[in-house]
């Protein structure tokens, strides 16, 4: 069966026209994991996709293990941040290394097939941490999908690629992105790929509670640093007792 997330043909156009996220957040994660690089310690990237916050970890002299579900992605990641410690991690039920940190942007854990599933991952997630380990992560909030009830679809095209996304609120805790993805091939013509993208929303305020009951002491906010998120899109940032 085709792995449903970001392909080879939706994962090199993410790569190459989408890496504003990573980019925006980098500068507030490093200052958040300044200390796990003055000890040396290990960090854990979930949802690494193609590596581009990996570059930046990397850059700044963090021991990285990146890791995502996709292949294609990290096929990337590997070309794209050498030097990190790649492997293919499924979460929740995946078992994750101890590390002194971990961070994940780009909402992967809300890919994740309901709430039950998101908060088993964030106990495993705990559970990786070393004492004292840094937490950063980011998640879509209930608020997200009703942010955008009203969106109507968007494209982008290239010479070489287009892509057209038409999003939809199944329900209040569902938000699904349609992808429809069209490559040129060697001898001009395009070939076409469809994907669906489910994301699980959740009760951001229910988070902290739970992540304490596993020895994370956490807050929510609307950035790690300076940049701006997208409304509804919430980070969590904490520190295991």
């Amino acid at each position: 069966m085709a792995d449903p997330f970001y392909r080879t043909d939706l994962a090199l156009i993410h790569h190459r026209n989408f890496g504003s996220h990573a980019d925006a957040c980098a500068p507030g994660i490093l200052a958040l994991l300044a200390p796990v690089r003055q000890r040396g310690g290990s960090v854990l990237e979930l949802g690494c996709g193609s590596g581009l916050l990996t570059r930046h970890l990397l850059d700044a002299g963090h021991r990285v293990i990146a890791t995502d579900a996709s292949p294609a992605m990290l096929e990337l990641a590997a070309a794209h941040a050498p030097g990190a410690d790649i492997r293919r991690i499924t979460m929740p039920d995946d078992p994750l290394p101890d590390v002194d940190a971990v961070v994940c942007v780009g909402h992967a854990l809300n890919y994740l097939p309901d709430a039950h599933a998101v908060e088993r991952a964030l106990g495993a997630i705990c559970g990786a941490l070393r004492p004292g380990g840094v937490l950063a992560l980011d998640l879509c909030d209930l608020r997200y999908g009703a942010a955008r009830t009203a969106e109507r679809p968007i494209g982008w095209a290239t010479e070489d690629w287009a892509l057209v996304t038409e999003t939809s609120l199944p329900a209040p805790d569902a938000f699904r992105r349609s992808m429809t993805i069209f490559t040129r091939e060697e001898d001009g013509r395009f070939r076409r790929d469809h994907e669906v993208h489910d994301n699980v929303l959740l009760d951001t305020a229910r988070v902290p509670p739970l992540l304490a009951r596993h020895g994370v002491e956490a807050t929510l906010g609307t950035s790690f640093g300076s940049e701006t998120l997208p409304d509804g899109l919430v980070t969590v940032v904490g520190a295991r007792r």
